[in-house]
């Protein structure tokens, strides 16, 4: 095979906005292989929780046999859920993995299912769509009475309206938020990509969560920012790693013009930037 030069790739001469912190070097080398010039502003980064005694509380509960079914919301969760209790509780670590061989376990999603293969293990249902609606949908079909439900949050999100169904339902919910979101770039960074995009030096930016969304447009906080962020991303394509992250940048009036068909992954997305940008 001929090697191909990043510069004869579909996306030569473009230069795409990436926002993205946890695999930033992953999605860039996606696109730089692709011929594009990639600006990099991570907008938010992940931590764990800051305080692990209610997460490791948790773990005590599951350990002693305190939970019947864990809802898995990101595999991130579960990487993260594992890494705090090899940090501070390292005698957990077997027995929790031995109890979630005996629960019930759904996955939003294939991802979490990536991290349970690395225990050994499987989801007994992976949810799609992989949206909070979609697995209350799933749910409705399962009798939950008096079961006690596992729920590993997105982020610090309480997911009222998972709580909501799983109380009317009749379930006990145990949630645990093992890992946070923090604000990584800082506020000039992002007033600069801002600018950079105004002035249609940025082709286009490509979204991989809503934490993202919601930290660009919480900069851009006076009227005038706003006005100034709606110009720049009217200059600019605008791409949505799937369809939780597009009804973000809707709620704030963006267009999301790129956006993967059924897969909402980095692979997908970056062939939607392709199809949209080779236009």
């Amino acid at each position: 095979m001929t090697e191909v030069k990043a510069s004869d790739g579909p996306l030569r001469g473009r230069c795409i906005a990436v926002p993205e912190s946890r695999e930033l070097d992953v999605f860039a080398s996606l696109l730089e292989r692709r011929g594009a010039s990639v600006w990099r502003c991570p907008l938010v980064d992940i931590r764990d929780a800051a305080d692990p005694g209610p997460v490791l509380a948790w773990v005590d509960q599951v350990n002693a046999g305190g939970c019947d079914d864990l809802l898995l919301f990101t595999g991130e969760g579960l990487h993260r859920l594992l890494g705090i209790i090899d940090r501070h509780a390292p005698r957990s670590r077997r027995p929790f993995v031995e109890r979630l061989a005996s629960m019930r376990l759904v996955a939003r999603g294939p991802k979490p299912g990536r991290v349970l293969r690395e225990l050994g293990l499987r989801p007994d249902v992976v949810v799609e769509p992989a949206t909070t609606q979609g697995m209350i949908d799933c749910l409705r079909g399962v009798d939950l009475r008096a079961r006690r439900v596992g729920v590993q949050l997105y982020g610090t999100d309480p997911n009222a309206a998972l709580m909501d169904f799983l109380a009317s339902a009749g379930a006990v919910a145990l949630p645990v938020a093992p890992y946070r979101y923090a604000d990584a770039a800082d506020d000039a960074q992002v007033q600069d990509l801002v600018e950079r995009m105004r002035q249609g030096a940025i082709d286009a930016i490509a979204f991989t969560s809503m934490q993202q969304v919601e930290r660009l447009f919480r900069v851009a906080g006076t009227a005038v920012q706003q006005e100034a962020l709606s110009a720049a991303l009217s200059r600019t394509v605008v791409a949505a790693v799937g369809p939780l992250v597009a009804d973000a940048l809707s709620r704030h009036g963006a267009t999301v013009q790129a956006i993967p068909a059924g897969n909402y992954y980095l692979k997908p997305l970056t062939q939607a930037l392709i199809a949209v940008l080779s236009r």
